[in-house]
């Protein structure tokens, strides 16, 4: 347990120095590599080794593209650019018939894609907020949707600890609660309140959030908390469901006491598009 509270306390700090350059590209190549170090946690859970080597080497120049796409002319090479992946995929599928297993490359494929989607969302708030139009409110929608999905982990982790009865789903993850699951709800909720209260108040005396933030604001964040909750028991779900599967029990050792990239995003992987999708089409149309 100190082993694990040491190093959320450390990750925090990084988390904190990285949003310190949220304007610059620093930001968006932070993320890429985190996303290419989860993409390689797939590979390696899948598998795969050093002779599918090119299999790795080509997902690196596609989520680059993905994640650092800022402008019309690279968003315009997303499409050629996954069409020519598919078409070398598929080649590389026919010429190594007898050793790629189809049935791993989907896997490998299929994760990678919600890998990129949950951290290309972090970024697409940031694109749709400029800081010049909408101040720190991306700033304020990242930290919520961390929010929810790791305030929603450690409160089902406690509740389940201490009221847990009803096993919530036991073939893919024997320890998670019905109770416990509830108890991540209402963390969510709380939290993304507790945070949102904050950051508005901080507002207040600095110009963050450009949005004056009403009882209607507040009545979303619980809804979309609610909602984000049971997206990240879904991802976290998802991804003991592959561990258990693949015959592993943690995608990586990057993190003391919690494992790889994926084991400590797994629970944002759903949360991050939601709320990205939640803030585009409904959060600044609430009045």
């Amino acid at each position: 347990m100190k082993t694990r509270i040491l190093t959320a306390a450390v990750g925090l700090c990084v988390l904190a120095i990285v949003l310190m350059f949220f304007n610059t590209i620093l930001f968006d190549l932070v993320l890429a590599v985190v996303c290419l170090i989860g993409i390689h946690e797939v590979f390696a859970a899948m598998g795969f080794g050093k002779k599918q080597w090119y299999l790795y080497v080509l997902a690196i120049p596609y989520t680059l593209l993905i994640m650092l796409s800022s402008s019309d002319p690279v968003r315009a090479l997303v499409l050629p650019a996954s069409f020519v992946l598919l078409l070398i995929l598929n080649c590389c599928l026919i010429a190594h018939t007898r050793t790629l297993d189809f049935g791993k490359l989907s896997g490998y494929l299929y994760f990678s894609a919600v890998i990129v989607m949950c951290f290309y969302s972090l970024i697409h708030l940031k694109r749709c907020l400029p800081i010049e139009t909408y101040g720190y409110d991306a700033v304020y929608f990242i930290l919520l949707t961390l929010c929810f999905a790791w305030g929603g982990d450690s409160a089902a982790y406690f509740a389940g600890r201490f009221f847990g009865r009803h096993k919530l789903a036991p073939v893919v993850s024997p320890h998670k609660t019905v109770e416990g699951a509830v108890g991540g709800v209402l963390g969510s909720v709380v939290l993304g309140l507790l945070a949102t209260w904050i950051y508005s108040s901080i507002s207040g005396r600095f110009v963050f959030l450009t949005v004056e933030v009403t009882l209607r604001h507040y009545l979303l964040v619980a809804l979309l908390g609610m909602v984000a909750s049971v997206l990240g028991i879904l991802g976290d779900l998802f991804a003991s469901a592959v561990k258990r599967q693949v015959g592993i029990k943690d995608y990586g050792t990057i993190f003391p006491g919690h494992g790889g990239i994926l084991d400590r995003f797994d629970s944002v992987m759903f949360v991050a598009p939601f709320v990205a999708i939640a803030v585009r089409y409904f959060f600044y149309f609430v009045r």
